[in-house]
C-alpha cells in the first residue's frame, strides 16, 4: 500500500481517518512523541465511536483502519516511500516555508507536497523550491472526516500531472475535489464564507437582526438548501432558468448589493454584543464547545449519510 504522511494536530488526525477509511497506510509525523501518542489515542476513540453508531467510513473495520495508522518522529523515516505527503501544521507561512524547505531536500522527483493550508497563496508557500512542479495546495473543510470538499489550488509552475494526481486521490478516498485554475486571496470557500459573515456582522451591528436569528435565517433558510445544491443551480431553479432569474432580478439584486457597507472591523460593540449571544446559548468553556462540537459532527455524519443516499437513488 502507498504510505500517506500527515502532521498529527486536528487536521491531520481528521485527513489520516479518511485516507485510513479508503484502505491507505498512513504514516503521522510530528517532532513531539506525546503528539503522535495522543493523537492515535484520539482516532481510536474516534473510530471506535464512529463504529459504534453507525458512521464509520468504508469498508474495513476500526481495528484494520486503525492498523494502517502509524506514527514516527524521524522526518526522513517518515517520508520514506512516500507517494504523497499532506502537511497540516497551523497557518503560520515561515513554519510551512520551513517544512517544505526540509521535506525539498530528501523527496524523490514523484512525491506529491500538498499542503492543508486555508488561505496562504501556493506562490508565497513554494517559490524557491526545487520540487516546486510537485507542490500544490488541498484545502480540505474542517472536519474532512464529515465534510468531504477538497480545494485544489495549484502554483502557477504546479505540473499539470499534479493537479490530476491529487483530483484522483481525493475522488478515490471519497473526498468531493475542486479544481482552482488560479490561485485567489481565501480561495473560493472562505471568500464565500467571509462575503457571508462580513453581511451577518454588519445586520447584527446595525440591528436588524439578534444574532440568534441571524443564525437561524441560514441554517433554517438558506443553509437548508445550500446542503444539496449551491447559489448558481438555486439561482437556475428558483426561475426559468439563469437567464430569466437574471431577467426578474438583476436591478433587485444590484439595489441591494449597492447598500452593503464597507468590510467590517470584527471588534468593539458589535462583537462584544454577538459574543454575548454565542455565549449565552454556548458557554465558552471546554466542556460545553466539545459537547456542541460532538454534536455537529454527528450532524454532519447523518447529513453526509443522507446526501451518500440521495445521490444513489
Amino acid at each position: 500500500a502507498n504510505i500517506y504522511f500527515f502532521f498529527s494536530g486536528l487536521i491531520g488526525r481528521s485527513w489520516a481517518m479518511v485516507f485510513a477509511a479508503a484502505g491507505f497506510k498512513v504514516n503521522l509525523y510530528d517532532i513531539v512523541q506525546q503528539q503522535i501518542t495522543g493523537a492515535l489515542e484520539n482516532i481510536r476513540k474516534q473510530m471506535k465511536e464512529l463504529e459504534e453508531s453507525g458512521f464509520l467510513k468504508g469498508a474495513l473495520s476500526a481495528d484494520q483502519q486503525l492498523a494502517l495508522i502509524s506514527g514516527c518522529t524521524d522526518l526522513k523515516a517518515a517520508v520514506e516511500g512516500a507517494t504523497f505527503i499532506q502537511e497540516c501544521t497551523p497557518e503560520n507561512l515561515d513554519l510551512k516555508k520551513k517544512i517544505f524547505g526540509q521535506l525539498d531536500l530528501i523527496v524523490g522527483d514523484n512525491v506529491i507536497l500538498s499542503s492543508s493550508t486555508s488561505c496562504l497563496l501556493p506562490t508565497k508557500l513554494f517559490n524557491g523550491l526545487k520540487h516546486i512542479k510537485q507542490c500544490i495546495v488541498a484545502h480540505p473543510v474542517n472536519p474532512p472526516y464529515f465534510v468531504p470538499l477538497v480545494e485544489i489550488v495549484p502554483h502557477p509552475e504546479t505540473d499539470p500531472s499534479t493537479i490530476e494526481r491529487t483530483y484522483a486521490l481525493m475522488k478515490k478516498i471519497g473526498q468531493s475535489p475542486v479544481k482552482l485554475n488560479k490561485e485567489i486571496e481565501g480561495f473560493v470557500l472562505n471568500r464565500l464564507q467571509y462575503a457571508v459573515i462580513s453581511e451577518a456582522w454588519r445586520l447584527v451591528g446595525e440591528g436588524v437582526v439578534s444574532p440568534t436569528d441571524l443564525d437561524l435565517v441560514m441554517s433554517d433558510g438558506l443553509g437548508m438548501r445550500y446542503a444539496f445544491i449551491g447559489p448558481l443551480e438555486t439561482m437556475h431553479l428558483n426561475a426559468e432558468g439563469i437567464s430569466n432569474y437574471c431577467e426578474r432580478y438583476r436591478e433587485g439584486m444590484k439595489l441591494v448589493l449597492n447598500t452593503f457597507g464597507p468590510v467590517p472591523e470584527y471588534s468593539g460593540e458589535v462583537e462584544q454584543k454577538v459574543h454575548q449571544a454565542m455565549s449565552e446559548k454556548i458557554p465558552v468553556v471546554p466542556k460545553h464547545l466539545d459537547s456542541r462540537r460532538e454534536w455537529r459532527d454527528e450532524c454532519l455524519a447523518r447529513l453526509a449519510k443522507l446526501k451518500i443516499q440521495m445521490k444513489s437513488e
